[in-house]
């Protein structure tokens, strides 16, 4: 198994917050089905003030790539991220069009 941690920026308002939040309530099954699709066993997503940290567990042969062509060629999962952009703005120094951003692990209490 495989640990990625990501983050994200949401617009700064209180109230395209709690929308994204209650969207993240209630993500259609077709979503669900999707992550769980590509590889990725499990999936948390933290918020603090309007930063956003996702960690991901995957299986060993996961590919950030593969995911990219599976949700490329998948109808809902695009409908679901223009919709998610409404909330969403890049992290500073971020690629052009890149929403989450991979972080580098700098400490392992255990390793």
């Amino acid at each position: 198994m495989k640990r990625y941690a990501l983050a994200l920026d949401l617009v700064d308002l209180p109230e395209l917050i709690a929308e994204y939040e209650a969207y993240h309530q209630k993500v259609w099954p077709e979503i669900k089905k999707s992550i769980l699709d590509s590889g990725i066993i499990n999936m948390e997503i933290y918020r603090t003030g309007n930063r956003l940290f996702m960690i991901m567990e995957t299986e060993d042969g996961f590919s950030f790539d593969q995911k990219a062509a599976m949700d490329e060629s998948n109808e809902k999962v695009q409908e679901w991220e223009q919709l998610m952009w409404k909330f969403q703005q890049a992290l500073p120094g971020s690629k052009p069009g890149e929403k989450w951003v991979l972080m580098d692990n700098i400490f392992e209490l255990n390793a």
